[in-house]
């Protein structure tokens, strides 16, 4: 049973959600530059805190920490983020469409917040600012419920909002930043459709399954980035490498990062040993099918046989999977069974071997000749984003403003019966 002071908690951002949706759009931005310059202001601060969820945590696994891990740099990304965001326009009350039907009545479609949004996040710290600012700009109250091992570091944020939001005079109550850990809460917070309109869930495949499985109320999911590259054979092998290496050794940690890598069999001989050597400094650990396997092993390079276990597992780590194919459609029908139609990429010189690529697969994002790090809100002119969404209702890439509005009718009459 969910206690009272949670009720009236949750009764408290519904309310508040009235005023929010009415917001300018000065004033939402006043908010998120003040929220900026408290985030800078308070580095010191915030990198204490994290730097004791970060001691609490040494036990976790390389690319864990560096995702809980905060930096003067992130901090400084975090802030330009939400200046990002402040500059971009306001979705809310956006027309869509415009008609005078033969009866004379005026229909707009326009833009209309979704509601109090309920997300749930795990160990990075820096989603919280993010969340925030796109659900406020789009008119959104918001209730964030970080993963325990963030806890300093979040609780330090959420007191920042609650300031800017003070300090701007807006209702504080429109953002809830949760500090109980109790998993039974959420669970209960999952039943609470009269207050929370969407719930977001932001993490691992367990915590997204469960979420499925117990929320009453609509669910943006943001599912796990089992992301391909395929390396086709008329490739520019050196821009191939360069795509490929930023792809997984640039931040292994995230959702974008590349996790398996098809070559084409005329150019696998050339390309993998070449590769391999120029990720030697990442101490990256290879998976390989039997192809790959045999051209690594005559230049004595290491790597382990692959499963379709490897072949379906998102590392997030130091982990890279190879595979030889003997064309295009291979390279898609191994994209189709372990695709997590998050985000896929081709290289390749010849544009209609691209856009077949683009047309047959079946992802939030499709890149020709780009590495797919670049499915970010903030990379892809957003300001940032709630998630990568890899469902295909009622979004689908990128959370960004626009996509966390509904659109709905605006009748205009002159006494029109049916």
């Amino acid at each position: 049973m969910i206690s009272q002071e949670i009720i009236r908690e949750l009764e408290a951002v519904k309310k508040s959600w009235v005023q929010l949706r009415q917001l300018s759009a000065d004033k939402k931005n006043e908010v998120l530059r003040y929220l900026a310059k408290s985030l800078v202001e308070q580095t010191a601060s915030l990198l204490a805190a994290n730097a004791f969820d970060l001691k609490e945590n040494t036990h976790q696994v390389a690319a864990y920490i560096d995702r809980l891990t905060l930096t003067k740099e992130r901090i400084q990304a975090m802030a330009e983020s939400l200046n990002s965001v402040a500059e971009l326009k306001d979705p809310v009350g956006e027309l869509v469409e415009e008609k005078i039907l033969k009866n004379g009545l005026k229909m707009k479609r326009v833009r209309a917040p979704l509601g109090v949004i309920f997300m749930i996040f795990e160990s990075r710290p820096n989603v919280a600012t993010e969340a925030f600012s796109m659900a406020f700009k789009s008119g959104n109250a918001i209730i964030l419920r970080g993963g325990k091992e963030s806890q300093k570091s979040v609780a330090g944020i959420y007191s920042l909002i609650q300031k800017a939001l003070e300090a701007c005079d807006v209702d504080a109550k429109s953002f809830w930043g949760m500090t109980d850990y109790n998993r039974k809460l959420v669970d209960q917070l999952l039943k609470q459709k009269k207050y929370i309109d969407i719930v977001v869930p932001r993490g691992g495949e367990k915590l997204i399954e469960h979420v499925q499985n117990e929320s009453l109320m609509p669910v943006i999911k943001n599912d796990r980035g089992l992301c391909h590259t395929y390396v086709h054979e008329d490739a520019d092998l050196e821009m191939a490498q360069k795509i490929v290496v930023n792809a997984k050794a640039s931040r292994p940690s995230v959702c974008n990062s590349l996790e398996t890598l098809l070559v084409h069999e005329k150019v696998a001989a050339k390309f993998l040993p070449a590769l391999i050597q120029s990720m030697a400094s990442f101490e990256m650990q290879f998976f390989a099918d039997t192809k790959a396997l045999e051209i690594l092993k005559k230049r004595n390079l290491n790597a382990s046989i692959a499963n379709d276990e490897n072949f379906n597992t998102e590392y997030l780590d130091f982990k890279m999977n190879l595979k030889v194919v003997k064309d295009l459609d291979e390279a898609l029908t191994h994209i189709e069974k372990f695709g997590s139609k998050h985000s896929e990429a081709i290289i390749t010189q010849d544009e209609k071997t691209a856009r077949h690529f683009q047309n047959q697969v079946d992802a939030a994002v499709v890149y020709w000749n780009a590495s797919t790090r670049f499915t970010d809100g903030f990379e892809m002119g957003l300001g940032g984003e709630i998630g990568i969404s890899t469902q295909k209702l009622h979004v689908r890439g990128p959370v960004g403003l626009r996509e966390l509005t509904t659109a709905r009718w605006i009748v205009d009459g002159s006494g029109q019966i049916r």
